[in-house]
């Protein structure tokens, strides 16, 4: 395991574990308003998914998804785009890894006007971005009482990846 398949299946996992958290509480609860990012569970997840849709799009040079915000967008099919996006992402970054393209650049066409960014950088780029916003969700559900809230970091995570560290 590479720092890319770290960096990548630590996010999807994590993130897929807060969305099942999720999937539990109601409506009124998903919905419920935190003075925090963007305020509540279900715009924060429809958030970190579209970011990465968007950006893989722009990576691959295709047009934009069709994803309007939908407040009433259920859990289910939350976990549903993220699952996909998070393996359409992993294959295009393994491939470009493989490929020795993390310093080739692609265009950025939301500024203007359009610049070259590195690959590599947007990789690394939503992997953090979206480790900014499960803080963010951490803390609402452990607001909300969620039982069993991990505590997202990267080292718990290849522990559990892994079955267990070796002993000394």
């Amino acid at each position: 395991m590479n720092i890319l398949d770290r960096l990548l299946r630590h996010d999807a996992d994590t993130t897929r574990k807060l969305l099942q958290l999720a999937a539990g509480l109601s409506d009124e609860d998903l919905d419920r308003t935190f003075d925090l990012g963007l305020d509540t569970l279900r715009k924060t997840f429809w958030h970190m998914i579209d970011c990465h849709e968007s950006w893989l799009d722009q990576m691959k040079g295709r047009p934009a998804r069709d994803e309007n915000w939908r407040a009433d967008i259920s859990v289910a099919e939350l976990i549903k785009r993220h699952d996909a996006v998070c393996e359409e992402l992993y294959a295009f970054a393994k491939d470009i890894e493989d490929n020795n393209r993390l310093n080739e650049t692609f265009i950025d066409h939301w500024m203007d006007p359009p610049r070259r960014k590195t690959f590599g950088g947007c990789i690394v780029h939503l992997a953090t971005h979206a480790m900014h916003h499960r803080a963010q969700l951490l803390f609402m559900l452990r607001r909300l009482g969620v039982e069993g809230v991990p505590e997202g970091d990267a080292l718990t995570w290849e522990n559990q990846a892994r079955g267990g560290w070796e002993p000394a």
